[in-house]
């Protein structure tokens, strides 16, 4: 499993970033291939894009040492989030593409996570803002029509994604457009997405030679 790997690679010390970044990606992807395994996860907001927001707040529970029940209280902002992007746009990848998935789970983490560090509601705003900004448009092609590839290392950009948010508006830094605004852009891109790239998987990577190739090994098996 490539989540094994991740954690491998930390453990050797020999990384170009830190350890809270590493173990971002390690959490994230490994919540998400246990998704992709069938196994019970937390649909935070959807199953494909499951991995992000636990992955995103372990590793930084880990970073300032808080309790549980700190990053329990700190899911409510991320819940709040993920309920304004739900009902003002949306977080399904059949009707928004994977930027209402992983772009959504991204914001929320980001949001969380700024709060987590001492930012203001303000900050944790345009940290959802920034995060969400940087997935607008992306596509929702799974391969074979499976939760696997490209969203399982899609939850670990995610996870990066929001880290790079979060640290952007806790230094100061604000969303140009407003955060209500990106999210109604959101939406309307999703609207006029095609359909071959809203998790039909008629386009992008599912479409590609080797996606073929493996959508027809994988249903002769």
């Amino acid at each position: 499993m490539d989540a094994k790997k991740l954690y491998e690679y930390r453990k050797r010390g020999k990384t170009l970033t830190d350890e809270t970044f590493l173990s971002a990606l390690c959490y994230a992807v490994a919540t998400n291939e246990v998704n992709a395994s069938m196994g019970v996860i937390c649909a935070t907001p959807t199953a494909g894009s499951c991995g992000v927001l636990p992955g995103v707040m372990l590793a930084i529970q880990e970073r300032l040492g808080f309790s549980d029940e700190v990053v329990i209280n700190h899911l409510f902002t991320a819940g709040a989030f993920g309920f304004v992007i739900a009902n003002n746009a949306s977080i399904s990848g059949a009707a928004g593409g994977c930027q209402a998935e992983v772009g959504s789970a991204s914001a929320m983490a980001a949001a969380a996570i700024t709060e987590m560090a001492g930012g203001t509601p303000r900050q944790a705003a345009h940290a959802m803002a920034i995060a969400l900004k940087n997935m607008l448009g992306l596509s929702c092609d799974p391969v074979a029509g499976l939760v696997e590839v490209p969203c399982v290392k899609r939850n670990a950009a995610g996870a990066s994604n929001a880290l790079t948010a979060a640290e952007m508006a806790l230094a100061g830094v604000e969303s140009r457009i407003p955060w209500d605004e990106v999210i109604s852009a959101m939406y309307q891109i999703g609207i006029s997405m095609p359909s071959a790239i809203k998790e039909t998987s008629m386009g992008g990577l599912a479409a590609t030679e080797t996606g073929l190739k493996w959508k027809k090994k994988i249903m002769e098996y």
